[in-house]
């Protein structure tokens, strides 16, 4: 049996469901039973076939409504590794240092490059910190006070998914001074980020190596699953740039959330409307249920 979330907070009407039902059926889904998980603003549909054919037939289709398609048996994941930048937080930390040193154009057009997948993140990230030399180390916590902002959603999701025995991982291609204290934040067991070199009170241009990046992402997420001895299929990763689709291919549900085209065009799910909560409607968690 599989299960179609429709998730549109406070957007969802019974008449929504309804038409749903009656794609999926012309689809030849089979569909069966819903059921509320917040009145209003999301709600399943079972369904006994074709999944792609489910996608098909309802995504794009409602207003502001976002669809999670996937198998019903394991859909709440004992595993989270995500993404910092734009998904945890709402700002590119790299962008925000650019622009105390005057240069923020320049450096977020290469950020956004990369994120499209159009440069190779380690050699970009390289560029990027290298035109930051000399920017005075008091910088990164002013820019952590006055410009990141946690994402919405990102309490709940985090702390809920805690509260039902989930481990949660943050993995950044950004820093550890921004990825340990949002991580402290939001209530996640560890965070991995990249460190910058500091030389006498400023930055030197240079990131520590090995940089964090793709395969790292990759890597926490295999290494996770199996020294929790969980089957792939409990496992959940979520990001927005290139540099997040290698861990968002090999989870049991990758999520692309307000992604880049190249992301949301190759994960299993899309979150483009609502906020971080839509992954705790995805995993069958009813508004009641959560823990923030």
């Amino acid at each position: 049996m599989f299960i179609a979330t429709l998730i549109a907070a406070g957007k969802l009407s019974g008449d929504d469901i309804s038409a749903a039902q009656d794609r999926l059926d012309a689809a030849g889904c089979l569909p069966a039973a819903h059921a509320w998980l917040d009145e209003g603003s999301a709600a399943d549909i079972m369904f006994g076939l074709d999944p792609e054919a489910a996608r098909t037939a309802l995504e794009g289709v409602f207003p502001d409504t976002d669809v999670v398609v996937q198998l019903a048996e394991g859909r709440e994941k004992k595993l989270l590794v995500a993404d910092m930048d734009s998904t945890m937080i709402t700002v590119e930390c790299i962008d925000e240092l650019a622009d105390y040193a005057g240069i923020k154009p320049q450096i977020a057009a290469v950020t956004e490059a990369a994120m499209r997948g159009e440069l190779d993140f380690e050699s970009a990230l390289d560029a990027r910190v290298a035109l930051l030399k000399g920017l005075d180390e008091g910088v990164i916590a002013r820019c952590l006070a006055e410009r990141v902002t946690i994402m919405p959603g990102a309490v709940s999701l985090i702390r809920t998914m805690k509260a039902r025995g989930a481990t949660t991982i943050l993995v950044s291609g950004g820093f550890t001074r921004f990825a340990e204290p949002v991580a402290e934040i939001i209530g996640f067991d560890r965070a991995i980020a990249n460190r910058l070199e500091i030389t006498d009170g400023a930055l030197s241009g240079l990131v520590a190596k090995p940089i964090v990046g793709s395969d790292t992402k990759e890597r926490t997420l295999l290494e996770a699953t199996a020294e929790l001895g969980l089957p792939p299929e409990a496992t959940l990763a979520v990001g927005d740039g290139a540099n997040d689709l290698a861990m968002i291919k090999r989870a049991g549900l990758g999520v692309a959330y307000h992604a880049k085209p190249i992301v949301a065009a190759a994960a299993a799910a899309r979150i483009d409307h609502n906020d971080l909560t839509a992954l705790l409607y995805a995993q069958g968690i009813a508004r009641k249920d959560w823990a923030a």
